[in-house]
């Protein structure tokens, strides 16, 4: 397959400001690919109970654990160790039982105020779950995430990690030595992955089944990125004083 052609404007010749600018922007993007992936084995990751991205966690969290609350997922998932296990045991009875306003007030609120105000009283993106009608809405059977969430969720998801990947592409668009289809592919790549990411959590909403393209969206756009990352970064550092050191041997043995 033939080469692009190399141009003027590449990532070996481009000035050391500029490789400064590239570097500090794919290597705080890269970090911030870590730390997405932390936060989801924290929260997805948790939601049937066990640590670790799982199928079931995708399915809980999007299509919802039908056989129970979203209260009694939470407290078998990522909440599981904010609260006593009697305290969880007694939450989850009361949600099971119909999530009475009687004992709410006379053994459900005081755990909550306890163990749950700290965070979700204080901190506006979470719900309140000290007001009963909060709460009375979480001990209801677990559908998942609701449409509202999922369209604010996906909208940012779409112009934000968009904005990344454009960036990324647009700095290994400068590389060399590569086909020009395989780069034109690569930069595409995390585009489309991240539509695929995005539809199945519409998807699995509707059919658990759909779950799958979750974790191949999310992969495929990450496996891009990286090689995306790794290669201009190569390109910018290692490759010019590669090719210095072979011009000084070069030179020695002539």
């Amino acid at each position: 397959m033939q080469q692009e052609k190399t141009t003027w404007l590449n990532l070996l010749s481009v000035s050391l400001p500029v490789k400064a600018l590239f570097t500090g922007y794919l290597l705080v993007v890269g970090l911030g690919l870590l730390m997405a992936g932390a936060q989801i084995m924290l929260t997805h990751g948790m939601a049937d109970g066990k640590f670790g991205l799982s199928v079931d966690d995708i399915v809980y969290s999007y299509y919802g654990n039908r056989e129970g609350s979203k209260l009694e997922s939470k407290l078998n998932g990522s909440m599981k160790d904010k609260a006593t296990p009697e305290e969880n045991l007694t939450l989850i009875k009361w949600a099971r039982t119909g999530a009475s306003e009687e004992e709410w007030k006379s053994t459900i609120k005081p755990i909550v105020d306890s163990k749950c105000a700290v965070c979700h009283a204080h901190i506006d993106a979470l719900p309140n779950v000290t007001q009963f009608k909060t709460m009375k809405e979480i001990a209801k059977v677990d559908e998942g995430a609701s449409v509202s969430a999922l369209t604010r969720v996906s909208h940012i998801h779409l112009f934000g990690i968009a904005f990344i990947f454009f960036f990324i592409g647009l700095i290994f668009s400068m590389s060399v030595g590569f086909n020009r289809w395989l780069k034109a592919l690569l930069i595409f790549t995390p585009f489309a992955f991240l539509i695929v990411d995005i539809a199945s959590w519409w998807l699995t909403k509707i059919n658990p089944n759909f779950a799958y393209f979750v974790i191949i969206g999310g992969f495929g756009y990450s496996l891009a990125s990286t090689v995306m990352i790794f290669s201009s970064l190569y390109q910018m550092w290692i490759m010019p004083w590669r090719g210095q050191q072979s011009e000084q041997n070069t030179w020695k043995d002539a």
